[in-house]
């Protein structure tokens, strides 16, 4: 991902671009490079390309955390997550 300008930036921010996806359960298959957790949410699985040890993530992370890494599934058991891809 690069960001090229300040609009470009404020748009990824904003949610405007069209790979943003906010789910709850299992997605499979992304290409998630960011994801935002708004509230708890419990992490049952997860798949993350070029990543050591992401199974340390299964676990149950409060409101406010983002993950950046190259997530390509993920199943939630509770809470919801909003996908940002480019």
């Amino acid at each position: 991902m690069a960001i090229e300008n300040v609009q470009q930036l404020l748009t990824e921010q904003l949610g405007k671009n069209p790979g943003t996806e906010v789910f709850t359960g299992a997605v499979t298959g992304k290409n998630f490079y960011c994801v935002y957790f708004p509230v708890e949410s419990a992490i049952s699985a997860i798949t993350a390309a070029s990543v050591t040890n992401a199974a340390a993530l299964i676990t149950t992370v409060p409101g406010g955390i983002t993950l950046f890494m190259n997530i390509t599934a993920m199943t939630l058991t509770s809470g919801v997550a909003i996908g940002y891809t480019e």
